[in-house]
């Protein structure tokens, strides 16, 4: 449960028609009061006798009758949100929250019949809106002092006694929250996320792999950001912002970022931690960079965080840096699972408290990372299965960091490193089961004899009875696999391979035995990874084949040679193929 203060205001009516009417996007439903300052108020969608304009004249009467200077802004406003997979509360639920939360903030104290007037909206499921006006009854303003950590207090303790998810109170390393205006405008244009997402991934990927400023810097602007670098009056550095090209306000003049407001790590001087401790990389081949990247990360993680609190702290933040840099070279067979990763593991690489800059695993992480950034054009052209050793060397890594969190009880940094965890185990699944494919020599199909009288005729492709292939691929694993939860899913997965022309249980054996499915917590959920890599690179190797039919001249009733390339040609980039002038040759 997290309250959140919005920016405060002079317009008690507009809040309150915005927070009763439909939304910008029709995204309000059933707006209605569950609690007030005082519990006969009628609620303007539920009874004849009040309108919107009436409740906030009613809020804002001690505003108008107060003597002297009146507060410019006198509107209190608060977003009170609980987490997606949170249960939904009733409306006395809420009801019973927001009176807690205006009394530990200072706003209408139990028990006092002066205090501010206040209501709370719903109008969604996961959360309610607080607004009151700042001026007591009597006339005098509340102490509004330490509001907002108050009321995280009173959230936490009622994250126990409703069941909710528990979050850790007050150590600074939340992401920021996605206004409703920001997610409102990308989808205007169109855009799958917001910019300041865009850029807050951007900017800690260039700071990942970086060595210097100039470095940073040079990197940002490879990835077609517009950046601005603050300089102090003594010529010196102070800091940076970024734009995304084509973000404007209503000005037309871009929409700055400067590195803290993306993320609590971004900023100048925490980004200059990276690369405050030189760290010599080895050089070594691009064939070489996956299994020297490996080495280093198992050492790491081996003594991860040993050498004290603020060591660790160093630690976990060089491995999400280096989970960035892998996601960007990592196979296009499981990038999307390591991007994914990356930003799950994000929150856990922010330990609250100070760091140690130096240290063997934080310099280890750092090098690994120097090793893939320095190889990044060759080893992303690498197959899955020469990062396999690589990404299994990252899942212990990360749950190294994970127990490390565990037992600092940083309860927020430990589940979202569990999240990335999961992610990073799902890729190393989906790499096993693409290797499997690529060795994998189906057997010769014995010619189908003519079935005879009364004889039963094969199933149909995808009508095969899959309980039984799973009996004849992995039988000692057979009866866990069945009665679990992701059964349902291994079975689909099945039946694609057998409509694709495949044996399943041939495959499913295959894939069972490239890596040892004992210690898995679901064997189920693994050889459905395992499927899911297995369908990809065989529909990769299939593409492939296609486009080599396809330039060999197929389709036209007439065989022709092969056209060989001039050497040193280059190909066309996208949108390119058509009257665009002949290719350049060296």
């Amino acid at each position: 449960m997290i309250p959140q203060k919005l920016d405060e205001g002079s317009d008690t009516y507009g809040l309150l028609h915005y927070l009763y009417g439909p939304g910008r996007r029709d995204e309000h439903t059933n707006p209605h009061m569950v609690a007030a300052w005082d519990p006969y108020i009628d609620d303007p969608t539920r009874s004849p006798n009040m309108t919107i304009s009436d409740l906030a004249l009613l809020l804002d009467a001690p505003v108008f009758a107060m003597r002297g200077r009146k507060p410019p802004l006198h509107v209190y406003h608060v977003a009170v949100r609980n987490d997606p997979d949170d249960r939904i509360l009733s409306d006395e639920e809420w009801a019973e929250v927001a009176a807690e939360l205006m009394h530990a903030s200072g706003i209408a104290e139990h028990g006092d019949d002066e205090a501010c007037r206040w209501v709370a909206v719903r109008h969604a499921d996961d959360h309610i809106h607080l607004v009151a006006t700042k001026v007591r009854e009597d006339g005098r303003q509340s102490n509004l002092r330490q509001d907002i950590v108050k009321m995280q207090a009173a959230a936490r303790a009622y994250e126990v006694k409703f069941g909710l998810r528990r979050l850790k109170h007050g150590d600074k390393t939340a992401g920021r929250w996605q206004k409703s205006g920001e997610q409102e405008k990308a989808a205007r244009r169109g855009l799958s996320e917001v910019p300041r997402v865009t850029l807050q991934r951007a900017v800690r990927e260039a700071a990942a792999g970086a060595t210097g400023d100039a470095d940073f810097f040079e990197r940002l602007a490879t990835f077609g950001l517009r950046v601005t670098q603050r300089i102090a009056p003594d010529g010196n550095l102070t800091g940076y912002s970024v734009a995304l090209p084509g973000d404007r306000n209503v000005e037309q003049t871009p929409i700055w970022f400067s590195g803290a407001r993306l993320a609590p790590d971004l900023s100048l001087p925490r980004v200059r931690e990276r690369w405050s401790a030189a760290v010599p990389a080895p050089r070594v081949s691009p064939a070489e960079a996956w299994q020297v990247a490996e080495q280093k990360v198992r050492a790491a993680a081996e003594g991860l965080g040993a050498e004290g609190l603020h060591q660790g702290a160093g630690d976990v933040s060089a491995l999400g840096d280096l989970i960035v840099v892998a996601a960007a070279v990592s196979p296009r067979l499981v990038r999307d699972q390591i991007k994914h990763a990356a930003r799950e593991f994000e929150r856990a690489s922010r330990a609250p408290g100070d760091r140690a800059l130096e240290g063997q695993s934080r310099r280890l992480y750092r090098e690994s990372a120097q090793v893939l950034s320095q190889s990044a054009a060759a080893v992303g052209r690498n197959d899955a299965a020469a990062a396999l050793g690589f990404l299994l060397a990252l899942v212990q890594a990360v749950e190294a960091a994970r127990r490390w969190h565990d037992a600092q009880e940083h309860r927020a940094q430990a589940e979202a490193a569990g999240k990335a965890g999961r992610l990073l185990r799902e890729a190393v699944e989906a790499t096993a089961g693409a290797a499997a494919a690529r060795e994998y020599r189906p057997r010769t199909k014995r010619t189908a004899a003519r079935p005879s009288a009364g004889q039963r005729t094969a199933a149909a492709p995808g009508e095969r009875p899959m309980t039984r292939v799973v009996q004849e691929a992995v039988p000692e694993h057979a009866r866990a696999v069945l009665a679990a939860p992701a059964w349902p899913s291994l079975r689909a997965r099945l039946v694609e391979v057998e409509r694709a022309g495949e044996d399943p249980a041939d495959v499913l054996a295959s894939v069972s035995q490239w890596r040892e499915l004992s210690p898995a917590e679901s064997v189920a959920e693994v050889l459905t990874w395992r499927l899911d890599g297995w369908r990809k690179q065989r529909g990769t190797a299939a593409a492939d084949a296609g486009t080599r039919q396809s330039s060999s001249g197929g389709g036209t009733g007439k065989s022709s040679a092969p056209v060989r390339k001039a050497a040193g040609s280059r190909s066309r980039p996208p949108g390119d193929e058509q009257g665009k002038g002949p290719r350049r040759v060296r």
